[in-house]
C-alpha cells in the first residue's frame, strides 16, 4: 500500500457520513481540511482525540480550517461510542469496508498495534487513558473492529493538497495541533 506524501493531491472521495450525508472531498477545495482516520467507535484513545478536536474546533474553524473523522466502523458502532456521548461539530465518516483507509494508504499492522499495547504503562499513555476515562471512554474490545488499524491524519490544503501526511506508529499517535496551528497560521 502506497503512502501519500506532502505535495500530492489528496485522493478525493464521496462518502456517507454517520447521520447519511453525503460528503464530498471537493465541496472543500479553497478551505484548509484535516482528515482524521481513526480505528473503531470504540477505541477509548481514539475518542479522546475526538474530544481533543471538538475543544479545539471553535477556534480552528475560525481561522479556516475544516474537520472530518472517518472509523472504520459501522454506523451503529458510531452512534454507540461516539456520537451519543460526544456533541461533534464535524462530520463523522463511517467506512466500515476501509475502502478510504486504503485509498489513503493507512495501515494495518499487528507489529505496531502489540508495540503500542507494550507502552500501556509508560506515563504517557497512563495519561492518554486517564484523559480518556475522564470522558467516559475505558479501554474496550469492540467486537469485529480490527484492532490492528493504525491512525492517519492529513492536513489537506485549499488547493486539495496534502500540506501533511502523518500515519501513526503507535496507537494514540496523531499530527499535533500545534503543526496544524502553524500550517494555518502561515495562511492567515
Amino acid at each position: 500500500m502506497m503512502k501519500l506524501q506532502t505535495g500530492m493531491v489528496a485522493p478525493h472521495f464521496e462518502a456517507e457520513d454517520v447521520f447519511g450525508e453525503r460528503i464530498d472531498l471537493r465541496a472543500y477545495e479553497g478551505k484548509f481540511v484535516l482528515l482524521s482516520f481513526l480505528r473503531n467507535g470504540g477505541c477509548a484513545l481514539c475518542n479522546l482525540r475526538v474530544h481533543q478536536l471538538i475543544k479545539r474546533y471553535p477556534e480552528l474553524y475560525a481561522h479556516g480550517l475544516e474537520m472530518l473523522a472517518v472509523f472504520e466502523s459501522p454506523v451503529a458502532s458510531i452512534k454507540q461510542y461516539v456520537t451519543s456521548r460526544q456533541d461533534v461539530p464535524f462530520p463523522i465518516i463511517v467506512d466500515p469496508g476501509a475502502q478510504l483507509y486504503d485509498l489513503y494508504g493507512v495501515e494495518v499492522s499487528q507489529e505496531k498495534a502489540q508495540a503500542s499495547v507494550a507502552r500501556v504503562g509508560t506515563p504517557e499513555i497512563q495519561q492518554m487513558i486517564q484523559d480518556a476515562a475522564a470522558i467516559g471512554y475505558e479501554l474496550t474490545h469492540e467486537d469485529g473492529a480490527n484492532f490492528h488499524r493504525m491512525p492517519a491524519d492529513f492536513l489537506i490544503g485549499p488547493d486539495q493538497r496534502i500540506q501533511r501526511a502523518f500515519y501513526s506508529d503507535l496507537i494514540g499517535d496523531h499530527l499535533s495541533l500545534a503543526e496544524i496551528e502553524e500550517a494555518l497560521s502561515v495562511r492567515n
